[in-house]
This record gives C-alpha cells, sequence and structure tokens, in this order.
C-alpha cells in the first residue's frame, strides 16, 4: 500500500528559537567549533546521536526542551551571540583578488565527483572528496566568487565493518536528503526544479539540492525521480558504485548535467575547475552550448572552452584514470560527437594519448588536458610524475616542457584545528587566523606560543583520543556479539601519557599499511617496552573490489588482536571525517609510507601537522617538499630512493622505519632532562607549525589558484568573448593556419659565440637563420634552449632564453640573435626552438606545436 499523500512532522521552534535553523542550514558550523558546541549542550546524547546533523537533531529534540530553551535567557543570549557572528560573517566581503569586478554571480564553477564537507554529508569517499570540501570552504573564508558542483547520492560511499575474523564487510545506509543540511532549488512555482538532459537519445532528469558552505553555495544533482527509468534513478545511488556503464553514465551526469544545472540555476560562470577527470565532459558541453547559442565553429568554441578551464589531476596511479572502450562510448557519443560537427575518430582522440590509434581506449584525463590550459598536479613531485605518465600527449616536447605544472594541495585549518588548539591559536595569533589571507604573517606567530602552554593543550588531546578510542572499540565489539571479557579489555586499551602514533589511509596497497608487520617481533618489543611504551591507532577501508588491500586489513587486525599487542594497538573500523579528526588532533606522531612516487599528495600529514604532531613519512607527495634535511620539522623514511625490487623496497624501508622509531622519535619523546615535559619535542613541534602551516594551508591553495589559475582564465574569456567572440573566431582561424604552414617552417645555421669553455657569468651568444614560410614572424617565438647536462648527453633541466629577428637574408630566411646566460658551473648544451606565439595564446605549449633545430643546423662557433 503506497500513500497517497507524504508529509513531515517536525517540531514547532519558539519564535526565539528560529535563527538555530539559519545556523543548522549552513555547514559554516562544521568548521565554528562554538556552533556545534551550541547544539552539542542542549542534548550531547542526541548530539551524538544525530552523526553531528544539527537538521536532524532540530527535528528529534522533544517540544518540551525547545520550550524551556525558547524561556532561558542564557542560551538565548549566547545564540544571539553566535547569530551575530555568522550573520557577519556571512555578509562581509573578502579581500580583493581582481575576480569580484569581473561580473555578477560566481565566476569559477568547481566540478567535483564528491565533497568531504562534514560528518553528516556522507558523500566522500577519502581524500579527493576531503579536498575538495577544504577547497570550498577556504574559498569561503576567501569570499572567491565560486560555487560547486556535484551529486546528491542517495547511498553515499560505504560503511565498513569487520567480522569476527579481521575480513571487511560493507553495508550502504540510505541518506534521508529532509533530515539533512541540505534545501531543494525550487522552481517559480515553488515546486522542485527538474531539468532535463538527454543520453543515449532519452531524456533523464535531475533535480537539485543546494548546500551552503559557509558563503558559497553547492549544488548537487539527484537523478531519483519517478520520471526516471528504475536504472536511471539508480545513477545518483552510490559513490563509485556499479560497473563501468555506471561510472561513464554517472560522468556523464555530472560533466554534462552539471554545465546544465548552472544553466537551469540562472549562473554563467566563466571559468570551470575539474577536480580530476571524473568532470571532464563538462567541457565538451560548454563547447556544445557556445556552438549552438553563439554560433560558433567548434575550434573557435574550443578556444573560449580551453582558455577559461581549469583541471587538477590528483592519481599517479594509471588504475585511477577513468577509461572507456571505444565500443561503450560510442553507446553515449556518437551522436554527441554530430552535434559538435566532428568524425568519430577526431572525437575520440580528443581522449587518446595515441590520436592515430584507433583501438585506444577513452581516458578521461587526457580528454581534461586537451579541454584545459591550465593543469596541474597536487605536488610538485606529482607534478614531475605527471609530465612523465601523460607526456605521450605532447609526443614532441622533453618531459620538463609538457604543460602540466603544480599547486600543492592545503587544508582547512579552522575545520581540522581542534577546538582546544584553536582557543589556544584564539590567544597567540589573534581571532583572525581563521580568515586572514596572509598565512606567512600568521605563520610567524606560531613561535609566541608558550612550550608548556601547547605541550598542554596537546596532552589533553591525547587523553581525549584515548577515550574515544576506547568508546569506539566497545561499540565495535557489541555491534559483532562480542564477549564480556573483550569489552573489558577494550576499556584499558591504550595509555593516556604513552608516545602515540596514528595511521589512518585507504588501504591501497601502494600505501603499504603492511610495513609495520615486516618485523612483526621488532614492533612487538617496541609496544612492550614498560620504560618507553609506544602505542599505534589504525584506521581505513579498502576499496570494496580490492582484496588485497582487505588482506592487510586482516593481517592488521590479526596483529591488534594479539595477547602481546591488543593493549597498545586498535584497528577503528568505519573511518570517516570524525574518526580523522580525533586522530590527527590526538596523536604525537602521524605516519605514512607510501611507495614513492605513488603518492600524489596525502593530505592526512598536513592536518596532523595543524595540531602540532609531527609527520614520519616517506619522501613522497607533500612531504618531499616540506620535510627539512635536519629532522627539523619531521622524520624521513630513506632519502627519496625509488626501487625497480619492490619487495626489497618494502625490507629495506621497513628496516628504516623501525631504526628511526628507535633511535630518533622514541628517544625524543621520552627525553624530559629539561624539565617534565619534553621540550626538544615541543620546539620541534613548534618549528613545523611555524614553517609549514602558512605552506601547507587550504587558504594559500585556493589563492594560489586565484592568482594562477582563475584570475588568468577569467581574463581570457573577457578577451574572447568580446565583440560577439570575434576574438575566439580569429584566434581559431589563426590556429588552423598554423597547422597548416608549421610544417613549412626550418632553422639553419646555428652558431654561438664561445669555443668549448666559458666563464660563469659571462653571456652565450646565439644566432640562427629561421625559415617563415606562410606565417608571420609574430606568429612564432625563437628561443634559447639550454641546461647542463647529464650523463647521458641529455638535458638534466632547462631554461630558455628569447631571440629576436634583426635582419634577413637574400633567400628570405630571417637571422635571429639572443643572448643565454648560464649561471652555474658544468656541462652545458643548447639548442633552439620554435613555439606558436599569439597575444590571445595562453600556453605555447599547450597547442603541441614545437620545431627544433636538428643537427645539421649547427655551424658551431660564430
Amino acid at each position: 500500500m503506497q500513500p497517497l499523500h507524504v508529509y513531515t512532522v517536525v517540531p514547532k521552534l519558539p519564535e526565539k528559537l528560529q535563527p538555530l535553523k539559519r545556523l543548522a542550514a549552513n555547514l559554516y558550523f562544521s568548521w565554528q567549533h562554538e556552533i556545534e558546541e551550541l547544539f552539542a549542550q542542549i542534548d550531547r546524547d542526541l548530539w551524538e546521536k544525530s552523526g553531528h546533523n544539527p537538521v536532524w537533531f532540530l527535528n528529534h529534540l522533544p517540544q518540551s526542551t525547545l520550550e524551556e530553551l525558547g524561556e532561558d535567557e542564557f542560551f538565548l543570549d549566547r545564540l544571539s551571540t553566535i547569530v551575530a557572528g555568522f550573520e557577519k560573517y556571512v555578509s562581509r566581503r573578502g579581500p580583493m583578488t581582481g575576480l569580484e569586478a569581473q561580473e555578477e554571480g560566481p565566476v569559477v564553477a568547481y566540478f567535483s565527483a564528491e565533497y568531504g564537507l562534514a560528518q553528516c554529508l556522507p558523500v566522500y569517499s577519502g581524500g579527493l572528496g576531503v579536498l575538495a570540501g577544504d577547497h570550498l570552504k577556504s574559498a569561503s573564508d576567501l569570499n572567491i566568487p565560486l560555487v560547486g558542483i556535484g551529486l546528491c547520492y542517495q547511498r553515499g560511499f560505504f560503511r565498513q565493518y569487520l567480522t569476527h575474523d579481521g575480513w571487511q564487510q560493507e553495508r550502504y545506509q540510505p541518506n534521508d536528503f529532509e533530515q539533512m543540511p541540505l534545501t531543494p532549488v525550487l522552481d517559480t512555482d515553488g515546486y522542485p526544479l527538474k531539468v532535463r538532459i538527454y543520453m543515449q537519445g532519452k531524456p533523464l532528469f535531475f533535480r537539485i539540492w543546494r548546500v551552503d558552505v559557509g558563503r558559497v553555495p553547492l549544488y548537487l544533482m539527484d537523478t531519483n525521480l519517478p520520471e526516471n527509468s528504475p536504472e536511471r534513478r539508480e545513477l545518483t545511488s552510490q559513490l563509485y558504485g556499479g560497473d563501468l556503464e555506471m561510472r561513464l553514465m554517472q560522468e556523464y551526469l555530472l560533466g554534462i548535467g552539471g554545465i546544465k544545472a548552472l544553466g537551469a540555476l540562472g549562473l554563467s560562470p566563466r571559468v570551470i575547475h575539474m577536480n580530476e577527470g571524473h568532470s571532464a565532459f563538462a567541457g565538451l558541453e560548454r563547447i556544445r552550448a557556445l556552438m549552438a547559442d553563439r554560433n560558433l565553429s567548434f575550434e573557435a568554441a574550443l578556444e573560449v572552452v580551453a582558455q577559461s578551464s581549469v583541471f587538477t589531476t590528483h592519481t599517479p596511479v594509471p588504475a585511477g584514470n577513468d577509461r572507456f572502450p571505444p565500443e561503450l562510448m560510442a553507446g553515449y557519443f556518437q551522436e554527441y560527437a554530430a552535434d559538435l560537427g566532428l568524425s568519430w575518430k577526431v572525437f575520440m582522440a580528443l581522449g587518446r594519448e595515441d590520436t592515430r590509434n584507433d583501438a585506444e581506449h577513452f581516458c578521461m584525463t587526457v580528454l581534461a588536458l586537451r579541454l584545459s590550459r591550465f593543469n596541474n598536479g597536487v605536488s610538485r613531485l606529482h607534478g614531475k610524475v605527471s609530465r612523465r605518465m601523460w607526456s605521450r600527449v605532447w609526443p614532441q616536447y622533453p618531459e620538463e616542457d609538457v604543460p602540466i605544472g603544480s599547486v600543492t594541495n592545503g587544508i582547512h585549518f579552522p575545520t581540522w584545528v581542534a577546538p582546544e588548539m584553536s582557543v589556544l591559536y584564539d590567544r597567540f595569533l589573534g581571532q583572525s587566523w581563521r580568515e586572514d589571507p596572509d598565512c606567512e604573517r600568521v605563520g610567524e606567530k606560531f613561535g609566541s606560543i608558550p612550550d608548556i602552554e601547547l605541550w598542554r593543550t596537546h596532552e589533553r588531546l591525547r587523553e581525549r583520543l584515548v577515550d574515544f578510542v576506547r568508546r569506539r572499540l566497545q561499540q565495535q565489539i557489541v555491534s559483532r556479539g562480542g564477549r564480556s571479557w573483550e569489552l573489558e579489555v577494550a576499556d584499558n586499551v591504550l595509555n593516556p601519557e604513552a608516545l602515540t602514533i596514528g595511521f589512518a589511509r585507504r588501504f591501497a596497497s601502494y600505501k603499504r599499511a603492511y610495513l609495520l608487520l615486516k618485523d612483526a617481533e621488532r614492533l612487538k618489543r617496541l609496544v612492550a617496552d614498560p620504560a618507553r611504551p609506544v602505542q599505534f591507532v589504525f584506521a581505513g577501508k579498502a576499496h570494496p573490489r580490492d582484496n588485497e588491500g582487505k588482506k592487510i586489513i586482516q593481517d592488521l587486525v590479526s596483529l591488534c588482536q594479539s595477547s602481546e599487542c591488543r593493549l597498545s594497538m586498535v584497528f577503528l573500523e568505519d573511518y570517516d571525517m570524525q574518526v580523522a579528526r580525533y586522530l590527527v588532533q590526538g596523536c604525537d606522531v602521524w605516519l605514512n609510507n607510501p611507495r614513492r612516487p605513488l603518492e600524489a599528495c596525502g593530505t592526512s600529514g598536513m592536518k596532523a601537522m595543524a595540531n602540532g604532531v609531527l609527520n614520519l613519512s616517506t619522501l613522497d607527495g607533500w612531504w618531499d617538499e616540506a620535510w627539512a634535511p635536519d629532522n627539523s620539522l619531521g622524520w624521513a623514511i630513506g632519502n627519496a630512493e625509488e626501487y625497480d625490487d619492490v619487495e626489497y623496497q618494502d625490507f629495506v624501508e621497513s628496516q628504516t622505519l623501525y631504526n628511526i622509531l628507535e633511535n630518533d622519535v622514541i628517544p625524543l619523546f621520552y627525553d624530559r632532562a629539561q624539565g617534565s615535559f619534553p621540550r626538544r619535542w615541543v620546539q620541534k613541534m613548534k618549528q613545523a607549525l611555524k614553517s609549514l602551516g602558512p605552506v601547507f594551508n587550504g587558504h594559500r591553495m585556493v589563492e594560489e589558484y586565484t592568482k594562477r589559475a582563475y584570475l588568468p582564465s577569467s581574463i581570457s574569456y573577457g578577451k574572447l568573448a568580446v565583440d560577439g567572440y570575434r576574438p575566439a573566431m580569429d584566434l581559431a582561424e589563426w590556429r588552423m593556419n598554423l597547422l597548416t604552414h608549421w610544417g613549412n617552417l626550418d632553422i639553419r645555421n646555428v652558431q654561438c659565440n664561445t669555443a668549448l669553455e666559458m666563464f660563469v657569468g659571462e653571456s652565450l651568444g646565439v644566432s640562427a637563420e629561421v625559415r617563415v614560410e606562410g606565417l608571420a614572424i609574430e606568429d612564432i617565438r625563437v628561443e634559447i634552449y639550454t641546461g647542463p647536462l647529464d650523463h647521458t648527453g641529455g638535458f638534466a633541466s632547462r631554461s630558455t632564453f628569447p631571440m629576436s629577428p634583426e635582419e634577413r637574408t637574400v633567400d628570405g630566411w630571417y637571422v635571429y640573435r639572443g643572448k643565454a646566460m648560464p649561471m652555474a658551473t658544468g656541462k652545458f648544451g643548447f639548442t633552439v626552438r620554435i613555439l606558436p606565439n599569439h597575444h590571445l595564446l595562453r600556453d605555447a605549449h599547450s597547442l603541441g606545436l614545437i620545431f627544433w633545430a636538428d643537427e645539421h643546423a649547427s655551424q658551431g662557433q660564430g
């Protein structure tokens, strides 16, 4: 029997408590501890039961409690103060970034398949989503005109539980959107707005939910509508669920539906930021819309879209980049290719590294790289790895010139810093540290925190972690029908005063959670030392289809449950944002040992650092650029070696890890010779906060994206869009002419003004004759390409110096001259190259065109 009508019954808030609804409806509460505490103090047990969800919490409060609160003057005064702070936050203008004057509404649309914003909004799986959530929060604090686009998953990602023998199982819990901090977007008649797109020639409908993230709106698409077939209703059922076709449909919805959603909302951002390749179809839909609405050619629309798009790749692991077979793509995109005026072969080439290989699968990362003029990895090392990984997209370029840079990730400090630590920061950094865009100025103030106050605060957080672990462990035991003696053991696990090491992340094999297990007897001796006890807390999930990752968890759990380790080693089930907060705030050391260079960034260590927790990690991801060689900021496992034999690498680095623990970490933690607390340890905590806090910070990250990507992209869009997009048409025409005549270029008679030796500081004069046929000299840029050579005779690094045309030979060649300035000693080499040049071209490398002087062009010394 189905109901004829559905309605909701909720408690009636007294008029004086109505502001609670405004606080509950904005995720600002997730990083403003004062708001969370306000809700928690009403009924702490109910608050915990709600999963820190203020909407559900308010809807389940007894009416009598609400009536009492409505008469409680102390509560009302505090509510009034908090609401005033919230209203001040959402109405305050942010720092001038250059984006404010571009246009009304958001300038940037940020696309991501997942968002980790709060425990009560489980539409994320891990680091990628949490990074996206932190990006939105920092954009809110800095008042960047940005809007988020994503999917609203009915069941989100799986919840983890373990069997008696430690094998991971998954369960999926449905999300009740009506009981979450979401609001449906309504049409002009007050009904939920429904948007239609076409997929495989059939209509697909979705509605839109709005999430307020401080000052930034996030719009999430939901296909669970009666207008859709049962299969299509399931599109937004599960994050990363289903088969390859389901993944393709989800990404079709995210990219193409996301652009349609922006239009339905009346938003027209100039710039899109694709967070990972899942949303790359958004670029195609922008092209199609410009062709239809502005009557542009594909080439002209492509220039507009590419120059106003930003793409961030997150994974150096090949399996993490979605690829779809040609036959699957054909079922969804053959008509779409025709709409773009492209043959099927040309369309598929947009997503292929080798454009001539008709059997190659269509790669979303390649598509995103081709549709963006600002591409980046998420750490310096990851940028380098990405240039190597995707060099086949630009086959003529040396690896260093592949147009993929890096913007190192950062974390949103107010979200991850513990409330107790926030109070300490308020006292010594000033309350503006949460929103101050000058991260370096704030960072300098960390040194003013007294050692003893920082240590005492940290000790309280360790005690809080131990209490949380005990309660959580007892819940795990009860849920699987454990025995009473197990509950007694759980009530005594961990020592609130012992050195506590945390390890929590996805249990992918390259993360190497098993490294500690390589020498189990040595590990048991460490945790059994009564004079200098060491304890470990583990958490993390394996992908549902990753049996190797599940086996690692099982082996680890077996060790944790052994009689020698059960009091000192704990595995917490169902790793999520709540568990992560307790761990990164309460541990003494954060352990991370991925196999270099497979960790793109690894932001969990940044979250620990923000709370004064010291890092012990392999030199991969962010730690490769954060670690100091004198170990003043934390410790490194190894010296950035990369091994061909991974088994040997695991053995060597596991031994190195134990050596560091035994000889450096443990002695330093228990060195109390200079007082009642480990003074040298605390000085290392402060130095890490002072040196790393300003750099690995979400505000720095978003400011960097704004200056290097968003603002230039917005300006490029503005230049190309004037006069009915005439400049875009001209640029497309110029590009086609360039492609036609590029093969006519030639270089001869390359000469230099030096013999085989020169002194540091002397300039190297170079001349070359260049043939420019069918093009103007303004269409090209001629450069000296020079740098030190490695043992193979190739360039170890490079610098470029411009050359200018100064005269013309009798047979029509242009004589170019320039000077290079090597600033170091060693064996150097140089050559000459030609790149495209146009005043509207953001990156000359992006077109994939380059012409090198060959060995026949060199005439030696001039």
